[in-house]
């Protein structure tokens, strides 16, 4: 595991907002006031349940959406709101995304080859057609595939196989950092080991750097340096991999890690598991205060009045909790 202290700050997301207009005046917070540091070589995990804004955080944060408020700085620039073509191409060359759906990111009217070549030809960081193909060809062999699938098209490949495609196109431009959107979650069990594996592999052979967007959380565990855990557009607790998975904080992340299954029968029998009452709330209209107060079986008066402060509760453990403020945690 990579140790925070000392290390270069690749990515740095400072009080990130995205809101969505839904309705004459309806406004959906799907990220509302999320910070978090990436520094360079890590792999971050980032969890929580569906449309806790995960993949919206991961969008907004390479521009794919525009923020609606706050900061994301790239090796200390300024990733939004960058209007010379220049410098805007060289960020969207370091930074790239691996999409969830192996099916629908893949342009369908396009071979393989022209698919992988297209942020090459973008670039130019091709002389000639010759050195432009013999690219392609080295990309497919390092995400596992061969030569003879650049002339072929998306739907001629397995789920497993478009999301190396998928993988390889993100290579293509020589990044630094990928985001990888539930790179997972649309393949089969027996497939997804392997496509971690690869993700692994190539983080070791180029130095790459990770946000791992997942749900899986046993997976989550396996591939990250430092876990952090989304509820309703908010941050509620980040820190490294084992200590998060040991002796989590916060009661949303304890709920969480309570559901995942234990390969023993006997422990599984006998192991208490913590059941969440009620729905996850509108992000329209979402809870005062603290937004997991409707379902937290420990919420306290303070919860429904006052927003829980992000803030570190011992060296490198970062939650949103009342219950680790000493200003209210004895009730």
């Amino acid at each position: 595991m990579i140790a925070a202290q000392g290390r270069e700050k690749l990515l740095e997301v400072k009080n990130l907002k995205k809101y969505f207009n839904v309705g004459h005046k309806e406004v959906l917070k799907a990220v509302d006031d999320v910070s978090f540091t990436i520094y360079k070589g890590e792999t971050l995990g980032l969890v929580g349940e569906s449309g806790c804004g995960k993949s919206t955080t991961g969008r907004t944060i390479i521009d794919l959406y525009g923020a609606t408020g706050g900061q994301v700085l790239y090796s200390g620039k300024e990733v939004h709101g960058v209007k010379e073509k220049s410098k805007k191409k060289e960020l969207t060359r370091k930074m790239q995304m691996i999409f969830q759906d192996p099916y629908a990111s893949l342009n369908p009217r396009m071979t393989v080859k022209d698919i992988i070549a297209e942020g090459i030809d973008i670039h130019g960081l091709a002389k000639n057609s010759k050195e432009r193909q013999a690219r392609v060809f080295e990309l497919l062999e390092t995400v596992g595939l061969n030569r003879d699938h650049a002339s072929r098209y998306p739907h001629e490949f397995s789920g497993g196989q478009r999301q190396r495609i998928g993988i390889a196109r993100a290579l293509a431009v020589d990044p630094d950092f990928i985001i990888a959107d539930e790179p997972i979650s649309a393949l089969d069990v027996s497939i997804q080991a392997q496509v971690v594996n690869l993700l692994q592999n190539l983080q070791k052979e180029r130095g790459l750097t990770y946000l791992f967007i997942a749900h899986d959380l046993s997976m989550v565990k396996h591939i990250s340096d430092r876990v952090g855990v989304m509820y309703l557009g908010n941050m509620v607790e980040l820190s490294e991999s084992d200590e998060l998975y040991d002796e989590p904080l916060h009661p949303y992340t304890q709920a969480l890690l309570s559901a995942i299954p234990v390969p023993d029968p006997n422990v599984e029998r006998s192991r208490e598991r913590i059941i969440l009452e009620g729905d996850v709330p509108s992000p329209i209209d979402p809870p005062s205060g603290c937004r997991f107060r409707t379902r937290c079986p420990m919420a306290m008066d303070v919860c429904a009045q006052v927003t829980p402060k992000w803030q570190e509760a011992k060296e490198g453990h970062w939650v949103a909790c009342h219950l680790h403020d000493d200003e209210y945690k004895h009730g």
